[in-house]
């Protein structure tokens, strides 16, 4: 197994987040440091990928602001979603080239580690056919958008654990119309602690990424 990062942010703004995973990430592109999973909730804030269509904000942007919502447009994949305290993010800084040079085998172990992690809480969750993401049934309880550079991965997954499903009804989720979204909480009936999860997370990521991992250094070393 090959040393990696964990990198525990806490409550963060997005835009700091990405402003980091974009040091982070050119970091990794000159090999100064290993693969990198960045862990972190962020205030409430809609996202914009690359495949994003405007018809699904539902509300005009003055409307997100008055609710205390921020808009961001973003270089994922992917349409519009969602983050909000609660939900887990993680974001792999990852060198795509050593885990098969293939986004799709690499799209497929993200969702493959998210599936096991929720296996650890009971939950039964499984691949759409259709779409990207981890589902149970018809309900999406993790969405994934990455962005690869020069074969080096960012951006990541969300998965709800105890964040307000309700900041979902303001946008149309990655676009798709006829499909809901669940969370931790909603299907276990109960708060569900972060820590076990983020543990879980760092468990599963690393069999499959083949990854040892160790707390990242100080930030201002980064």
């Amino acid at each position: 197994m090959r040393r990696g990062w964990v990198l525990d942010l806490g409550l963060m703004p997005y835009a700091e987040a990405w402003r980091l995973q974009q040091a982070l990430h050119a970091k990794r592109q000159a090999d100064a440091i290993p693969d990198t999973l960045i862990l972190v909730e962020h205030p409430p804030v809609i996202t914009l990928g690359k495949g994003f269509h405007p018809e699904n904000l539902c509300l005009s942007l003055n409307e997100y602001a008055e609710r205390g919502i921020e808009i961001c447009l973003t270089d994922r994949g992917g349409d519009v979603t969602c983050h909000n305290p609660g939900q887990l993010v993680g974001y792999p800084i990852f060198d795509v080239q050593a885990h098969g040079r293939d986004l799709h085998r690499f799209l497929r172990q993200i969702e493959g580690a998210l599936i096991q992690s929720l296996q650890t809480f009971g939950i039964e969750a499984g691949c759409h056919p259709r779409y990207t993401g981890v589902w149970v049934g018809d309900d999406k309880i993790a969405a994934i958008g990455i962005r690869v550079a020069r074969w080096v991965s960012m951006h990541g997954f969300a998965l709800n654990v105890n964040n307000d499903l309700s900041l979902f009804r303001l946008i149309v989720p990655c676009g798709i119309v006829d499909k809901g979204v669940t969370s931790m909480a909603q299907l276990l009936g109960q708060h569900v602690p972060m820590e076990p999860v983020k543990a879980a997370v760092q468990v599963h990521f690393g069999h499959l990424f083949g990854l040892d991992w160790m707390p990242a250094p100080d930030l201002s070393l980064c």
